[in-house]
C-alpha cells in the first residue's frame, strides 16, 4: 500500500457538497426556479423525456414560470407531466407555451419543506463522516503497513478532521441560506 492521497478525499466531501446543493435545487421555495421542474419527466416520442428535453424552461417574473414546448405535439403531454409531478403547479396553456404560477406556500408547508432541508443536510453530513472514517482507516492501514510514520498519521489525521470541519460547515451554511429561502414570504 502507498502513501495514501488526501486530496482523493477532499474530493469526495466537496461531492457530497454537490449532492445536497442539486437536492436544494428541487425543492420549492416561494419564489419561481428552474430548477423546480427538474424532476418532471414527459412521456414523448415514446420513452419517458426530461423537460428540459422537449421545451425551454425560463423565469420571467418572480412567481411565473414559462415553458415554450418545442414541438406542438407534445403540449398536452408536458401538461400531464407538470400536474403529476406532485409539486402544486397547475399550468396554464397558451398554444405552445405553458404559464405556471408558483402559488406562495403555507406556513405549514414552509415548516415541512425547512425539515426536509434539514434531512437532506443531515444525510450528506453522515456521507462527509463516512469518507472521515474511509481516510482514518486508510491511515491506518498505511501506518500499519509501515508506508507513512505515527507522525505522519497523525498530521494526515488531522488534516482529514480539516476537511471534514470545513466540508460540515459548508453544509450548515448552505442549510441556512435555503432555510431563510424558504421560510422568507
Amino acid at each position: 500500500m502507498a502513501k495514501p492521497e488526501l486530496t482523493h478525499y477532499r474530493d469526495r466531501m466537496d461531492k457530497a457538497i454537490e449532492a445536497l446543493k442539486a437536492e436544494f435545487a428541487g425543492l420549492r421555495t416561494g419564489r419561481a426556479n428552474v430548477g423546480l421542474l427538474d424532476p418532471v419527466m414527459v412521456e414523448a416520442y415514446g420513452s419517458s423525456t426530461p423537460l428540459n428535453a422537449v421545451a425551454a424552461i425560463s423565469v420571467p417574473e418572480p412567481r411565473l414560470i414559462t415553458v415554450s414546448v418545442w414541438d406542438k405535439g407534445v403540449v398536452v403531454s408536458v401538461e400531464k407531466a407538470i400536474r403529476a409531478a406532485g409539486l402544486g403547479l397547475n399550468p396554464i396553456v397558451d398554444g405552445t407555451t405553458l404559464r405556471i404560477p408558483v402559488p406562495p406556500l403555507t406556513e405549514e408547508r414552509r415548516k415541512d419543506l425547512a425539515k426536509l432541508a434539514g434531512k437532506y443536510a443531515e444525510t450528506q453530513k453522515i456521507a462527509v463522516r463516512n469518507v472521515r472514517r474511509d481516510a482514518n482507516d486508510d491511515l491506518k492501514k498505511a501506518e500499519k503497513a509501515g508506508d507513512i510514520s505515527q507522525d505522519d498519521l497523525k498530521k494526515m489525521e488531522t488534516e482529514v478532521q480539516g476537511f471534514t470541519d470545513g466540508a460540515i460547515k459548508r453544509i450548515d451554511e448552505a442549510l441556512k441560506t435555503k432555510e431563510q429561502e424558504i421560510m422568507q414570504v
